[in-house]
């Protein structure tokens, strides 16, 4: 659906886009996470052409978007919806107007805009905002505007660039779930740019990391965030191994949502008959699975018993040093 491979960009003299390649399935909800600056906007903005790129290749739908010519873009576009951080509503219009300016643009008829608008409104649950102007709404209403604005050309793919960051925790949730019921009922590819957790977990398959313009991590949200690396965790700001024993051994291990931590812990303790101490452990809501890892202290002589047990058990597991 849209494969970017070693794409880099520059704006003077400042490399923002350094060689990033990512591939993103039809029917995705993928994410690009990272701090600000990091250049995932950027990639967002480059992949429906808003910006070009200096190097390597961008094909979204099997098209090389640079090669494009304006006419082509314009055409390209229409199957590319947009939403942004700051809802980018028309104030003089109504939510209808707002709603209905993509299809005047392309010449629809007054009955198809009538029909396909109703359509939408009812969709993000807006029926009684209709007349209304966004000055009259709130930041979640607006952002639904903006969301059933983005649909009206029925676009294959949505890109949305930080579109729950001005928005409050439960109003961001009840957007994330209005994205993922479009995602599921209409099989839209979803990209979304975001630096905040709550969103991948709530709705990202897959994601990747941008730091500087790297590609520094890349797979599926529940793998990466089960069993993070370095860069994944500097960003997530785990601190775990600062509060770990020196003396012992310092095992974590990793429970994915078919497991249970509690029935292996005490099983184990009972088969083994070893001391051991819980000294760390979280655990990550993603949907409507509960994910988490756990880190145990022993003593030195009982770590080839207790590897060799958690092993036989296929628990994912490493030796904190």
């Amino acid at each position: 659906m849209i494969k970017i491979n070693g794409v880099t960009k520059s704006f003077g003299k400042v490399e923002v886009l350094k060689g990033i390649s990512v591939n993103i399935k039809q029917g995705e909800i993928y994410g690009l996470i990272g701090h600000s600056g990091a250049g995932k906007s950027t990639l967002l903005r480059c992949i429906n052409g808003l910006e070009s790129y200096d190097g390597g290749s961008i094909k979204v739908m099997g098209k090389e978007v640079k090669d494009l010519n304006q006419k082509e873009l314009r055409e390209f576009r229409k199957d590319l919806g947009m939403i942004f951080q700051g809802f980018n509503l028309l104030k003089r219009k109504n939510v209808f107007d707002n709603i209905a300016l993509p299809l005047e643009v392309w010449g629809y008829t007054k009955e198809d805009i009538n029909k396909k608008v109703n359509d939408l409104l009812r969709l993000v649950g807006l029926e009684d905002k209709a007349k209304s102007k966004p000055e009259e709404l709130s930041g979640g209403q607006k952002q639904r505007v903006a969301i059933a604005r983005a649909l009206a050309l029925e676009p294959k793919i949505l890109l949305c660039d930080e579109a729950t960051s001005a928005l409050d925790p439960k109003i961001t949730k009840d957007i994330l779930s209005l994205l993922y019921k479009i995602n599921k009922e209409f099989g839209i590819t979803i990209v979304i740019v975001t630096h905040q957790m709550e969103v991948v977990k709530e709705v990202c398959e897959k994601v990747a990391l941008i730091e500087r313009g790297f590609l520094k991590a890349e797979g599926k949200s529940e793998d990466l965030f089960l069993k993070p690396g370095v860069y994944l965790k500097k960003f997530l700001g785990e601190q775990e191994d600062e509060t770990l024993p020196e003396s012992g051994v310092n095992i974590k291990l990793f429970f994915p949502s078919t497991s249970s931590e509690n029935a292996l812990i005490t099983k184990m303790a009972r088969d083994l008959n070893v001391d051991f101490s819980i000294v760390w452990g979280k655990l990550e809501k993603f949907r409507d699975s509960v994910l988490g890892s756990l880190v145990i202290n022993i003593l030195e002589k009982d770590k080839e018993k207790v590897m060799n047990y958690l092993e036989d058990k296929n628990i994912i597991l490493e030796v904190i040093k």
